[in-house]
């Protein structure tokens, strides 16, 4: 009778948030979209980030462990990636080019590690360049610790802020009740950085007694998501919850943004994880998703090319396999719409140089979107 009681209890608080979140922001599916999806490179199958080096040239990562450089409508593999930890979520994952890339050349990446002493592997950032198609100048900048088995919560974006600092994401590494809230231990973390992996000496946690001072906003889950606002230059990120609980946050220095202590979501199973949505000391996210899409790719629109878009957020759902335009108001989302539904996974979007829309779907590869006359 007890676990009866527990599970309507839960459902019926799961259904509140679900209903004060589609009342705020219903979900609308246009019927007539202002592009069409034209598939420019194929047979992808987890592409996890992409970066551009030039209009109709990029460079992909895959997940298990491959690059591929794009360029004149021909796709070659890159030479000398490191070595990839293949499990789970874990693999080859994001991909960032440095502010100043035509005088620096230098190119960042990020992926599951088995570098330390521990069996299993970690989130890892290297930076390299690339030479003849093979990456050369390999640095290790950073490597979160202590590697275990899990399969889960590797994150992982990277991004530069206006001010050249790099950011890097990680997740909890499925130890929710270890990681993320103890700022001694990686994972479910925000990480920020020197272009060579120095670690600034104003962030937040210098000094304190046994703290990773690399460390820049801490009590995160699984953050698949990172992107500079076009105007203010803030760090915004997208994680996933458990079930229900996907949020957007503003990243800010020694923020604590609540996981697992506070959340919108509940267990996978339907048990509580916490009777809490907010607590003293914690930032709420400015939006969150009930039920879960699983956030993963995120792209503020600066661009006039589509009828209404210029000043949203996109965000890609592994879950109900579409990405979602949501529209702004400051930092409040006012409305939510579906786009490219049933098409497939969207793992990444990016705003390429000429001012298009691309969109990374596993299963099927990059597409790009052909806005109509």
């Amino acid at each position: 009778m007890r676990n009866s009681v527990l599970s309507i209890a839960i459902a019926a608080i799961t259904l509140s948030y679900s209903c004060a979140q589609d009342s705020e922001n219903k979900v609308n599916t246009p019927n007539n979209t202002p592009y069409t999806a034209e598939l420019m490179i194929d047979e992808l199958q987890t592409p996890w980030g992409m970066v551009f080096l030039a209009e109709n040239e990029l460079l992909i990562t895959e997940k298990s462990g491959e690059i591929i450089h794009f360029k004149n409508g021909k796709k070659t593999a890159i030479k000398n990636v490191p070595e990839v930890y293949i499990r789970g979520q874990g693999g080859l994952l994001d991909i960032e080019l440095h502010p100043d890339y035509k005088n620096t050349g230098w190119i960042y990446l990020s992926y599951a590690s088995e570098e330390g002493d521990e069996k299993g592997g970690h989130t890892a950032l290297i930076r390299c360049k690339l030479n003849n198609n093979s990456l050369t100048n390999k640095e290790l900048l950073y490597k979160a610790s202590p590697n275990t088995t899990k399969g889960q919560h590797f994150g992982s974006r990277i991004e530069f802020d206006n001010d050249g600092y790099l950011y890097l994401s990680i997740g909890e590494r499925g130890a929710r009740d270890v990681n993320p809230q103890d700022i001694t231990r990686d994972g479910g973390k925000i990480y920020r950085f020197h272009d060579d992996g120095q670690i600034p000496t104003d962030n937040p946690f210098t000094g304190k007694e046994g703290a990773k001072t690399a460390i820049y906003s801490y009590g995160h889950r699984n953050p698949q998501g990172l992107a500079k606002h076009p105007e203010t230059g803030e760090i915004w990120e997208n994680e996933h919850g458990p079930r229900g609980g996907d949020e957007i946050n503003i990243i800010k220095a020694g923020a604590n943004y609540g996981w697992p202590l506070v959340t919108y979501g509940i267990n996978y199973s339907g048990t509580s994880i916490t009777d809490k949505t907010e607590m003293e000391g914690m930032t709420q996210p400015i939006h969150y998703w009930v039920p879960s899409i699983a956030p993963s790719g995120m792209a503020f629109v600066t661009t006039d090319k589509y009828k209404d878009w210029k000043g949203s957020i996109l965000v890609g759902s592994l879950k109900f396999q579409y990405m979602e335009r949501l529209l702004m108001d400051g930092t409040k989302v006012i409305g939510r719409e579906k786009l490219l539904t049933d098409l497939g996974r969207v793992r990444d979007i990016k705003e390429g140089p000429d001012g298009l829309i691309y969109v990374a779907v596993e299963g099927k590869g990059i597409y790009k979107l052909i806005p109509k006359a």
